[in-house]
């Protein structure tokens, strides 16, 4: 069958009315389509709805919105006779977009059914953010019409869409995927289904070098993240971050990719974060993680020594949370570009966009050259050996 492209006019559906496909759908209908949403429990499409109209008129107050505007967004999201779950009484739609729990067998569930309930005009997308693409995919009808759009958290705000294809997605899909985004008012980029994409592969080694580090008693974490925040430009440190983020979920998707790549001690979580984890000190949501913090989310416990920062900074690679970290980064990327699962313009701009890095993996590179970066991997490599810090062919090309 003729496949029609993807346009202003493309009716969407958006399968999930959590955060993420409430806010998915909010983006959508805020481009003009209309948006079918839909969600396995009861009520809950119909309520996601009733929460962005309070969002909207919080925004037309701001001036950020007009009424009408704030109007017609919600008119085009429809909460009609498959909102509560039911897929086959979805009408045609040329895009749907899933975005449930990342679990393999309720995404395949919810394939198989868009997959048999609409022509093979219709493109189907996943927001998994760990699942691999292809997976999703095997065994459908037409899989040439399946890709990852994955979307960050609030889908709104972030600019960053991550546009994924399979071994099987059809070039025009993803043409039309990329144009649909940028009409959307995001920054799309490429890559193939690779553990973790771009973002949360090549941002392990943000997270983990500092762990290691707190593990084997160098600093503390305010130092740490005092150090990176000043001497490295990040807009927050690793362990204030993984608090915002929730130590269970930043844990989880480190799991994911270091199992994902046959457990790669590149990505070997540290024990450290597993026993926060277990001690259900998860973070702000919880109260404490690597920090305690009182009940209006402050930080209670939080006096990095600025005399230690200093004495780390600009010392030996083995110790310096800064020229650590970025030549981890440096690796990650430019091997992620090696191996083909994206171009190096696009892994730049997701890092920056996505988890806002003062810049990109390749931006560092041409600033240190690639012989300071190749020794200090090796530095890390004989202080702990195993793998860890082994160096891309492609910085000693």
């Amino acid at each position: 069958m003729r496949r029609m492209p993807l346009t202003d006019e493309t009716v969407v559906a958006v399968v999930g009315a959590g955060a993420m496909g409430s806010g998915i759908a909010q983006v959508a209908a805020q481009a003009g389509h209309e948006v079918h949403l839909v969600d396995a429990a009861p009520g809950a499409a119909a309520t996601a709805r009733e929460k962005l109209s309070t969002t909207l008129a919080r925004l037309v107050e701001k001036g950020r919105l007009t009424a009408e505007e704030s109007d017609g967004i919600l008119e085009r999201i429809v909460i009609g006779p498959a909102a509560d779950g039911d897929l086959k009484a979805l009408p045609p739609v040329g895009l749907a977009i899933e975005a449930v729990v990342e679990n393999l067998g309720v995404k395949h569930d919810i394939f198989d059914t868009l997959a048999d309930a609409h022509d093979d005009s219709t493109v189907l997308a996943t927001n998994t953010s760990s699942l691999d693409v292809n997976a999703i995919a095997a065994n459908l009808r037409a899989p040439e019409r399946v890709i990852g759009l994955h979307f960050f958290n609030p889908p709104p705000l972030m600019k960053l869409v991550e546009v994924v294809r399979t071994t099987q997605s059809s070039g025009d899909v993803l043409t039309d995927a990329m144009e649909l985004m940028r009409a959307w008012g995001k920054t799309p980029v490429m890559c193939t289904s690779t553990p973790g994409f771009i973002v949360n592969r090549v941002a392990r080694p943000f997270y983990g070098e500092a762990q290691r580090m707190v593990q084997d008693g160098v600093a503390d974490p305010a130092t740490l993240d005092l150090a990176l925040r000043e001497h490295g430009g990040f807009r927050m440190g690793p362990f204030e971050l993984t608090d915002l983020i929730g130590q269970d979920v930043n844990l989880a998707v480190g799991t994911s990719v270091w199992l994902q790549t046959d457990r790669d001690p590149r990505y070997e979580p540290v024990d450290a974060q597993r026993q926060l984890v277990e001690q259900g000190r998860l973070g702000r949501k919880s109260g404490r993680g690597w920090f305690e913090y009182d009940e209006s989310g402050q930080p209670l416990d939080v006096a990095p020594d600025e005399g230690r920062v200093r004495e780390l900074v600009g010392g030996p690679v083995e110790t310096d949370p800064v020229a650590r970290t970025i030549a981890r980064l440096v690796n990650e990327g430019v091997d992620l570009v090696r191996r083909g699962e994206a171009c190096a313009e696009d892994v730049d701009t997701a890092m920056k966009l996505g988890t806002n890095y003062p810049k990109g993996p390749h931006e560092w590179l041409a600033e240190i050259g690639s012989a300071t970066i190749v020794e200090q991997l090796r530095a890390l490599d004989a202080a702990f050996p195993g793998g860890r810090y082994r160096v891309s062919p492609a910085l000693e090309g």
